[in-house]
Parts: structure tokens; C-alpha cells; sequence
């Protein structure tokens, strides 16, 4: 027999009876609470007599707040007030005596920023208060600052020394307020002067006043210090406690080592006040015997310092504690400090006291030399005061081991990139202030730094990389090769021999990128170079002919490479030369033509364009160049022309000459006019009676002075830039047909009129007349009378077929007036011929 399971639903219903109470629901909601109301009139209530700020704190409020406990309550209580006041200024009458004690009151507060808000809140109501407002005031301030400063020094003597007994000083301040007492303030807070002092304290009435003048005799410098060293060490004493020395390892908090470094900025700044009156070291003698002992002791135990950082807090996944991290950072502060103390120390000692001072000296030694291997962020005040104490380190150990190290671990720094020009100038003043000093010691005692050797001999690539990125400091660094490679400096000169061929680029190099100034410095520098080979001449013509150095510079670089060829004269055997003739004589022929090979190449593909100038009459077409260039270029030729006239061997000068010219210009088609006129000026002055002038040349020479002068004639007066060149190329020409007969019957001979055009005929005329009527050039035209005869007569025939021009008639008249001495018409050639 099965028993009937019993199964239990999800959803039960419950049977409800008859005369039952419904049984209550779980999710029923509870209605049978009661609520009661909070009233607060009375706080919400404004005060009707004080007005409030935005927090709704009264006067009142806000001043109380200045009694509490915690710095972040006291430095909201300040601003409030401020805010208070900005927004009801009647206040400040009102309530000024309470203000002005409640806020003196927090000046000492030991949180910074209670008292920045303090003195800002002052400096926020002093243009609203009246002088005869805040005069009864001021004893109060002044009492107030004065106890507070007496109290807690008193409570330090107490603890040191308990059975010390405190020097008070009675101050009536009435009387000190109408100016009827002056307080004498003297050393380590006493009452009774130890010294005679002419130092007391007192407020400034109507400006600032003017320097102490008590400064400047050594006496009252020596009683100043006297009086204000002990209170400076008080103060580090103070901000460095002796039971918190253990912990300085770690680091110093911000403020400390703020008023570290104001201690040592004093002190600082008295010993440099010092070193204006110390003529014979006795006062530097005085403070060494004086202060040394106390420094080392408060200063150096602890040496160097560094600054404590707090970080935010990290967390740790296993015991969720809390740990602060400590930081050492490269801060202005700590690095600051720690070289004013060691500029400060290393002036006490000299190379007689390094015995003695070995121990903290070595302190220092380790700390610059570390500080200057790893200085990347170091500014141009820090770095002036490293490098001062580095150079006075090696003063007092001038032995080379210790020198040694210095100078590379200032090298270390200086090799690092990015620096900030500043800070690059400062090395390189550094360097060159050592090199300067190593040269001046006499040879016996003079060594060779291997870094300082190795600085010198970097500078020139330096140079060729800085280029005119920055003008200044490449002024700098040529400043220094100058003087090293000037005392023969072999390293430096070897270097710059490398280099060279940047420096000298005549595109990008270092010399036509700069000021007038260092161009001229690196011109000099040409000078010194070991060797001159071909490639570095070449580079050096086309500084002098592209404009980018001065036509003065250009000289100066000329004469310079005259002075060390053969031809200068100096007594010297041939090996000792730096160039060979034939790479003097290619530099000279380069920048007399005053265009590259590839230059003069590119032109002979011009046609028909303004700036070249194109007859029928002769094979030579004109290139016309800026006025600027062609004056630039016919300064420099000068100069060429000068080189090549000192040269002993004229003959064989011009031998030389006039085959670079058959080599390199004979069969061009384009020219520049600049450089037919200066090649014509230089034939006329080295032409003598020992020349002898080729024959391939002439013909050349006579078209170059027929396109020289055809170019001339046509020059129309709104051309006024090439109307400037029409005397010196008109010079040259007449010059070189008078000298040269045989080139002036050869360009008579090549005017085939009947191949010119109508238009150039005019021009052919007028040429004639000119070369008639110029007295240089008369007897070689009677000489030719029948070639000049002929070319009249084809012009004349040529233009026979109209009436005849005024030109033509001009021509008839010259012919017959210098030729035939008769002035009659034109009718008289017929019977000539």
C-alpha cells in the first residue's frame, strides 16, 4: 500500500475564514509613522548689524577663526577677511585695532602659507588706510614681531642652557613711535655691546634712503661681519637643528633650505664686498682665522644638501598601507645652495692651507666634478658658479692629476647637446680662460692637456656644423681658433686643415654665411692653414667672385695667399711653400674671369634674351651683369692685377696669362662683360716690350673690343645701372687698341658691313667717328686710312638709295678733317679711291 507524496507549490494560497482578521502581507508598506519637523530661525537668520561674505562669517567670526589650531582654517579666515573687506570697505575703520593685532599675530605662524596670506592681506589694506590711521598701530606691530621672536629665541637659549638668563630691553613705544628713542640693536641678541657697532635699527621717513656708507672702509666691514656672521649661523642653526642633523641624509624640507640659502647669499655677497678692499689677502687671512672652524662645523658636517619632496601617497595591494616617498631632486634650491657654500669655502683656503683642508676640499672636488658629469639641466647661474669654484680648485691644486680631472669632467658637460647658448658660452669662456692661462707659463713648465687638446681640436668641425645657426657663438669659437692656431696650436691646425673645405664653401660654408666681423677673422685664419691644395683655392676664388665677401676681404684673402707663395719674397726652400705656381696662378686666373667654368658653360646656351647683347659684326655675344657684381668684380681684378704685377718674371706672368685665356675664353660665344673688361684691363698693364703676344690671341681680343664698344653705343639713357660701367669698359677698350695696333686693324678689318643689319649701320658710324676724333688712337687710324676709307665708302653705298642721314654726314666730315686734312663733302672719296 503507497502513501500519496505531498508536494508543496511554488504559490500557496491561504484560506481565509469567516469572523477571521486577513492576515497582514510581507511586502505591505507601514503608513502609521509620524514625522517631526527641526526649526532653525535663529541660525539661519542674518546678523543685521555685521555684514557677512560669502560664507556667511561676520567680522567676528573670521577673526576668531585666526586662534584655531589647524593652518588651513587660519589661511581661509585670511582670505575671507580680504574678501569681506573688498566687498565692505567701511569695515576697516570700524574694526581696524582688532584686525591689525589678530593679523600680526599669525606673521611668525610656522605654516608659509598662513603668513604669505598675512602679508598679502596687509598689502591689500595698506592703500586704504590713512597714515595718521595706522600710526597708533604701528608700536603694536612692531611689539608684537619683536616679543614673538624674543620668546622663541628664549625658549631655545632655555633649552640649551637652562640657567641662562635672558637681556631684555625696555622699549617705551610712545616714545619710539614720536621718534624719541633709538633702539641699539647688537650681536647674539644682547642688551650690552660686545663692539663698537654704528649699526642700529631704524625705519626709513620719505623714501628709501641712500647705500650705508659705513661699508666702505675695511675696519667697518670687519665690524659688520663681526656683528652679522653669528646671527647668520644662529639662523642655519635654526632652520637645521642639531637633533635633525641625523636625518639630513634623506633631504630638507623647502622652507629650511630657503633660509639656508638667504644665509648663504649673505654671506656670499660680504665676501665678494670683501675681496674689493682685500689689495694684500689680509682680510681673507682674517676670515679664514675668524670663520673657517665655525663653517666647517655647521656647514660641511652635512655637505651636500638636498631637497626633501613629498610625493602622493602610494598604496600597496598586499597590506593597503601608506608610505611616503622621498625624492632627491636635481632642484634650483639644493644645487643653488650647495655651490654658494662651496664658492664660499674654497675662497678661505689657497694652495698653502690643502693640507689642512684636504677633507673638505676633497668633499667639493667630488661634488662639482659629479654635478658637472651629469649637468644637462643646469642653467647659466648655476654653471657660473660651478665653474667659478672649479677654476679656484684648480688654483689651490695646480698639480696636473687634480687639473686634469677637473678639465674633463667640464668637457663631459660640454659635449652633452641642447645646451642653451648661455650655458655654451660659459665653457667655452672656461676653456679658453685655461688655455690662455697654459700658454702664458714658460716652456719648461707648460703641459699639454690631453682634453684641453682634444676641446681645441673640435672646435673647427663645431664651427663648420654651427654655421650661422647662431652668429654669435660662432664669433666665439672663431675668436679661439684664432688664438690657438696664431701660437701654432698642432692639434688645432690639423683640425682646421680637415675642415677647411666647409668652412670655406662658398655656398654654405661658415665664412659667407657670417658677419663682415668673423669673415674677416676667418680670412686671417688662411693664413695659418698648413697646406693649400688646389681644391681648397678653388673654393676660396669663388668666395671672392660670387659677392659674398666684400671686395676689401677679397684683397685681404688675395694678398694673404701672395704672402705665402713663392713670389713673396721670403727666404725659404720649396718644400716649405704651401702651394705649388701652378695652383697660384689658377686661383688668380679663376677670380679674374669672375665665373666658374660650369657658369660660363650654362651661358653659352642664352639667345635672345635681354641680358645678351648680339651683333652681326662680331663672333663674341655680351652677358650683362648687375651693376653690383660687375663693380665687385672689377675691385677684386685690381687686386689680381696687382698679385701678377709684383711677380718677378713679367714675360713669363703673361706667357701664362694669355694661355689660361686661350684655353678657357677663346672660341666662347657668350661672355660676361665684366669679365671682357677686366681681361682686357689686365693685358694692357702687364703688356711690356718683353711680351710677346700670341696670335690666336688677337682676333679674339679685337671682337671682344668691337662688342664692348657696340654695347656701349647702343645704350639707351633709361639704362642708367650699365650707363655706370661706360667709362671703365670705354678705358679699357681705347687702351688696348692704342697699345695694340694690330688689334685695332683687326677689328677694322672684321666690319663687313654688308652683313649688318640697317640698324647697326648707325652704330658702325658713329664708332668710326669716335675712334677719329680720339687723339690716343689718331695715328693708328692714319695708319688704316684705306681700310677706313673702304668701310665708309661700302656704308655709303649701302645707303645710297635715299637721303642721306646726319650720321653719315658726320662720318664724311671726321674722315676728311682727320684723315685728308680738307673738311669737304662727301663727293671728295670718289677721287680718293
Amino acid at each position: 500500500m503507497t502513501k500519496k507524496r505531498k508536494r508543496q507549490d511554488d504559490f500557496q494560497k491561504v484560506k481565509l475564514k469567516v469572523g477571521k482578521k486577513k492576515p497582514r502581507l510581507e511586502n505591505a508598506t507601514v503608513t502609521n509613522f509620524k514625522t517631526k519637523t527641526i526649526h532653525l530661525p535663529d541660525q539661519l537668520k542674518e546678523d543685521g548689524t555685521l555684514p557677512t561674505n560669502n560664507r556667511k562669517l561676520s567680522i567676528k567670526d573670521l577673526l576668531s577663526q585666526m586662534h584655531h589650531y589647524n593652518a588651513g582654517v587660519k589661511q581661509s579666515a585670511l582670505l575671507g577677511l580680504k574678501d569681506l573687506l573688498s566687498q565692505y570697505p567701511f569695515i576697516i575703520d570700524a574694526h581696524l585695532s582688532n584686525i591689525l593685532s589678530e593679523v600680526t599675530a599669525v606673521f611668525t605662524d610656522k605654516d608659509a602659507n598662513v603668513r604669505l596670506a598675512a602679508v598679502q592681506l596687509l598689502q591689500f589694506l595698506a592703500p586704504k588706510i590713512r597714515a595718521e590711521q595706522i600710526s597708533p598701530f604701528f608700536p603694536l606691530a612692531l611689539a608684537d614681531g619683536s616679543s614673538r621672536v624674543r620668546e622663541s629665541e628664549g625658549l631655545q637659549e632655555q633649552k640649551e642652557n637652562p640657567h641662562a638668563t635672558s637681556n631684555s630691553i625696555f622699549i617705551n613705544w610712545k616714545e619710539h613711535a614720536n621718534d624719541q628713542q633709538h633702539i641699539q640693536v647688537y650681536e647674539n641678541g644682547g642688551s650690552q655691546p660686545n663692539v663698537s657697532s654704528q649699526f642700529r635699527l631704524r625705519y626709513l621717513v620719505g623714501g628709501l634712503g641712500s647705500v650705508d656708507e659705513g661699508l666702505s672702509s675695511t675696519e667697518n666691514l670687519k665690524g659688520f661681519i663681526e656683528i652679522i656672521i653669528p646671527l647668520l649661523i644662529e639662523c642655519w642653526i635654526e632652520a637645521v637643528p642639531p637633533q635633525l642633523a641625523a636625518s639630513v641624509g634623506n633631504g630638507i624640507e623647502r622652507e629650511p633650505l630657503q633660509v639656508m640659502q638667504q644665509v648663504l647669499n649673505i654671506i656670499s655677497l660680504l665676501w665678494k664686498l670683501s675681496k674689493q678692499h682685500d689689495e694684500t689677502h689680509k682680510l681673507e687671512s682674517w676670515l679664514r682665522k675668524n670663520y673657517l672652524t665655525d663653517f666647517k662645523h655647521h656647514f660641511m658636517s652635512n655637505f651636500p644638501y638636498a631637497l626633501k619632496e613629498i610625493t602622493k601617497h602610494r598604496r600597496k595591494e598586499t597590506n593597503k598601507s601608506i608610505k611616503h616617498c622621498t625624492i632627491l631632486s636635481n632642484n634650483v634650491d639644493h644645487l643653488l645652495l650647495n655651490l654658494t657654500l662651496s664658492d664660499i669655502m674654497v675662497s678661505l683656503a689657497n694652495a698653502s692651507t690643502l693640507q689642512k683642508d684636504s677633507n673638505w676640499i676633497e668633499m667639493i672636488r667630488k661634488f662639482v666634478t659629479e654635478t658637472l658629469e651629469d649637468g644637462f639641466r643646469l642653467n647659466s647661474k648655476q654653471l657660473n658658479r660651478l665653474l667659478g669654484v672649479s677654476w679656484r680648485l684648480m688654483q689651490i691644486q695646480p698639480n696636473r692629476e687634480a687639473v686634469e680631472s677637473l678639465i674633463k669632467a667640464v668637457y663631459t658637460l660640454y659635449q652633452q647637446r641642447g645646451l642653451l647658448l648661455p650655458v655654451r658660452t660659459l665653457l667655452l669662456k672656461f676653456f679658453s680662460k685655461i688655455y690662455q692661462k697654459e700658454e702664458l707659463r714658460s716652456y719648461r713648465v707648460r703641459y699639454r692637456s690631453k682634453v684641453l687638446s682634444r676641446w681645441l681640436a673640435g672646435l673647427p668641425l663645431q664651427l663648420a656644423h654651427l654655421g650661422s645657426r647662431n652668429p654669435e657663438l660662432s664669433t666665439q669659437l672663431i675668436d679661439i681658433i684664432h688664438t690657438a692656431a696664431a701660437r701654432a696650436n698642432k692639434e688645432l691646425l690639423k683640425s682646421l686643415q680637415v675642415t677647411a673645405l666647409r668652412i670655406y664653401d662658398p655656398q654654405e660654408g661658415t665664412m659667407v654665411v657670417l658677419p663682415a666681423e668673423s669673415q674677416q677673422l676667418l680670412v686671417q685664419l688662411v693664413y695659418f692653414l698648413p697646406s693649400l691644395p688646389a681644391d681648397l683655392l678653388s673654393r676660396l676664388s669663388r668666395c671672392c667672385i660670387m659677392g659674398r665677401l666684400s671686395s676689401s676681404l677679397a684683397a685681404m684673402l688675395i694678398g694673404i695667399l701672395h704672402m705665402r707663395s713663392s713670389f713673396s719674397g721670403w727666404k725659404s726652400s720649396v718644400k716649405d711653400w704651401l702651394m705649388s705656381d701652378v695652383d697660384y696662378f689658377s686661383f688668380l686666373f679663376s677670380t679674374l674671369t669672375g665665373f666658374s667654368k660650369e657658369e660660363l658653360t650654362w651661358l653659352q646656351s642664352l639667345r635672345g634674351v635681354p641680358h645678351v647683347i648680339q651683333t652681326q659684326l662680331s663672333p663674341v655675344l655680351l652677358y650683362l651683369t648687375d651693376l653690383d657684381q660687375f663693380l665687385h668684380h672689377w675691385d677684386v681684378t685690381e687686386t689680381v692685377c696687382h698679385n701678377l704685377l709684383v711677380i718677378p718674371a713679367r714675360s713669363q706672368s703673361f706667357d701664362i696669362l694669355q694661355s689660361a685665356i686661350s684655353k678657357h675664353l677663346v672660341g666662347l660665344t657668350v661672355i660676361p662683360d665684366s669679365t671682357v673688361g677686366c681681361v682686357l684691363g689686365v693685358i694692357c698693364k702687364l703688356l711690356d716690350h718683353t711680351c710677346v703676344l700670341s696670335e690666336t690671341l688677337l682676333p679674339f681680343l679685337a671682337s671682344c673690343c668691337y662688342s664692348l664698344l657696340y654695347f656701349l653705343l647702343t645704350l639707351e639713357k633709361g639704362e642708367a645701372e650699365h650707363l655706370r660701367k661706360r667709362d671703365k669698359l670705354w678705358g679699357v677698350c681705347v687702351s688696348i687698341l692704342a697699345l695694340l695696333p694690330r688689334v685695332l686693324r683687326l677689328m677694322l678689318q672684321s666690319l663687313r658691313v654688308s652683313r649688318a643689319g640697317p640698324e647697326e649701320l648707325p652704330v658702325v658710324g658713329q664708332l668710326l667717328r669716335l675712334l677719329l676724333q680720339h687723339a690716343p688712337l689718331r695715328t693708328h687710324m692714319l695708319t688704316n686710312a684705306i681700310l677706313v676709307q673702304q668701310i665708309i665708302k661700302n656704308i655709303t653705298t649701302l645707303k645710297s638709295g635715299g637721303v642721306q642721314e646726319q650720321w653719315l654726314t658726320d662720318l664724311h666730315y671726321c674722315f676728311n678733317v682727320y684723315i685728308t686734312g680738307h673738311p669737304q663733302g662727301p663727293s671728295m672719296l670718289s677721287t680718293v679711291y
